[in-house]
């Protein structure tokens, strides 16, 4: 034997690998190490406000001019008034709430290592053999268990996003013009509100304004001859943002109905790594990974992706999911992960009522929250015959081309 082999099992010091510390400072927060934000990261934020903020001029001038001075309705200008700055509060709102808040920590709920070395600390003898077999609480050596690049537990749905250097629960997608963050399990409501508040806005003040150009072509010298130039540019903007923003919003309300993220609705073969265990032959890895499958088991995954959605429990419970409403009580569905305060009916009635107002409220004005931990969801009642069927039909493909390669 060469004197410079290394031994199987080395116990000195310097025999393994250097692991990754985790720094707990940042369960809650979006910057890792190694990802900080840079001023850069902010100016589409700023882009965003601005155009939020910039068309607000002109709106006054239109409110004044048209429905006051020339219209003399004050009811319509105080109406129209109201209407828009509601939007528009309600729109900086959930803005303000997906920048501030963390889209989704992970919870450290197992520490095997951690807790393995406190009983050692403690003066708990613990053998090697028991060392090695001893299993975690939670089996986090499973595929999508555990996160091998920020070294933390992955949960059900959760999702590493290389920007933010960190796993995100429900991870709906990585948004730079909210400052550079991700879109998940905690602001997803809040990204919808904003959505919804901003499509209602545009389409409203794009519609006062082409009924303003209508009245300023019928009735050219009652108006102010600048006054069409802004309710012209306003119409515009307004049938733009209204497109565009109102595209992505039914997209979302799609994905709420079907309940799916924008990854998992973009890439099937998320699948994978919810197959039963493969056997222990063949080509094809337990769970197979997407660069092992040829064209005629890519189309299998596509096709299975197509007809069945892991996740969709039907409409109902879905948005209850989402936003916590719906099923006949005010959190939806117990199987999601949301419980209902459960209250004796003498004696905390109000405090429930109260309870279920301050939620609606928050829904309101920012979109609300998710219910549940976002670290577990019920799956499709089909979902577990449906993933057999996948396997068995990429097992038998898998095996129909080993044998025409043996021919």
């Amino acid at each position: 034997m060469s004197e410079n082999a290394l031994p199987l099992l080395s116990f000195g010091p310097g025999s393994l690998p250097p692991i990754r510390e985790r720094n707990d400072d940042y369960d809650s927060d979006d910057e890792r190490p190694g990802h900080p934000r840079r001023w850069y990261h902010y100016v589409p934020l700023c882009i965003a406000v601005l155009l939020l903020l910039a068309p607000h001029p002109s709106i006054l001038h239109v409110l004044l001019n048209y429905h006051y001075l020339t219209l003399h309705a004050p009811y319509y200008f105080v109406f129209h008034l109201l209407v828009i700055y509601t939007l528009s509060f309600l729109a900086f709102s959930s803005l303000i709430a997906c920048v501030a808040r963390d889209p989704g920590p992970v919870p450290d709920n197992a520490k095997p290592l951690e807790a393995t070395a406190t009983e050692g600390d403690d003066g708990g003898d613990m053998s090697l053999e028991d060392a090695l077999l001893s299993a975690p609480p939670d089996d986090y050596t499973q595929p999508g268990k555990w996160c091998r690049i920020c070294w933390r537990p992955k949960p059900e749905r959760a999702h590493h996003c290389s920007q933010c250097g960190r796993c995100v629960l429900k991870m709906d997608h990585h948004c730079p013009w909210l400052g550079a963050k991700c879109i998940g399990f905690r602001t997803y409501p809040s990204f919808l509100h904003f959505l919804a508040s901003v499509t209602l806005l545009s389409a409203y003040i794009a519609a006062i304004c082409i009924r303003g150009l209508v009245f300023a072509f019928t009735h050219p010298l009652a108006i102010n001859e600048i006054t069409p130039v802004h309710m012209l540019l306003l119409s515009f903007a307004g049938c733009a943002f209204a497109l565009v923003i109102g595209s992505f919003l039914i997209y979302h309300i799609y994905l709420v109905l079907t309940n799916q993220t924008t990854l998992e609705h973009i890439s099937p073969f998320y699948l994978l790594r919810h197959l039963p265990p493969f056997p222990p032959r063949g080509g094809l890895s337990s769970p197979p990974l997407e660069q092992q499958l040829d064209s005629a088991q890519r189309r299998a995954v596509r096709a299975t992706h197509a007809r069945m959605r892991l996740y969709d429990v039907g409409w109902q419970r879905n948005v209850a999911q989402v936003f916590g409403v719906g099923g006949g009580e005010d959190l939806g569905a117990s199987d999601s992960g949301c419980t209902t305060k459960r209250y004796h009916h003498h004696h905390h009635h109000h405090h429930r009522h109260h309870y279920r107002w301050r939620r609606w409220a928050a829904r309101f004005l920012w979109g609300g929250s998710c219910c549940g931990t976002g670290t577990q969801f019920p799956r499709n009642p089909r979902a577990d015959d449906v993933l057999a069927e996948l396997a068995v039909k990429l097992i038998r493909l898998e095996e129909g081309m080993a044998t025409t390669a043996m021919v």
